[in-house]
C-alpha cells in the first residue's frame, strides 16, 4: 500500500526515480507498473503495480462501449496505458506524450494513495492541494468520517 508525499526530479530523460518509501511495495508488487492518464484531472498521472492496473483494466473495459462516456475513461486509462519498469537505480521512464499531457516537467509531487501512486505536475499539485473542501461539497459518505 502506497502513501506519502515525495517531491521529485524528472531528469532530461523524462525518468523518476521511485523514493526508497515505495521501492519495496513496487517490488513486492513484481516491480511491473504501469503509467496512465487520469481522466479526472489535469496535471496528473496514475502509476499501477502491473496486479491492480489488471483489476481496474478489466472492470474499465467491462462498461459498455455504446455509452460516450464509457469510451472516454476506456480511451484515457487503457488505450494510453504503458508499461514501465524500474532500473537498477530505482528509475521508471515516462512516456514523452504522458509528460507533455499533464504538463510534468523537471520538478513533479509523487504521492502514495492506497494501490496506486499519482504522479502530479509541481504546479498543478500546488493548485490542487490549496483548494479546500467546502461544507457544500461534503457527500453523504464522507459524513462518517472520524478525521
Amino acid at each position: 500500500m502506497f502513501q506519502g508525499e515525495t517531491a521529485i526530479t524528472i531528469d532530461d530523460k523524462g525518468r523518476a526515480a521511485i523514493p526508497a518509501a515505495h521501492r519495496d511495495a513496487v517490488a513486492a508488487a513484481g516491480g511491473h507498473l504501469v503509467v496512465t492518464y487520469n481522466p479526472f484531472e489535469h496535471g496528473c498521472l496514475w502509476i499501477y503495480p502491473q496486479a491492480e492496473w489488471e483489476r481496474v483494466r478489466d472492470s474499465v473495459m467491462a462498461l459498455a462501449t455504446t455509452v460516450k462516456v464509457h469510451r472516454d475513461i476506456q480511451r484515457k486509462l487503457v488505450g494510453a496505458a504503458m508499461h514501465v519498469e524500474p532500473d537498477a537505480n530505482g528509475r521508471i521512464q515516462l512516456p514523452a506524450s504522458h509528460r507533455g499531457f499533464s504538463g510534468i516537467e523537471k520538478r513533479a509531487v509523487l504521492l502514495g494513495m492506497g494501490e496506486k501512486l499519482e504522479l502530479w505536475s509541481e504546479q498543478a499539485h500546488q493548485t490542487n492541494i490549496r483548494q479546500t473542501i467546502g461544507e457544500d461539497a461534503i457527500t453523504d459518505g464522507m459524513l462518517d468520517l472520524r478525521l
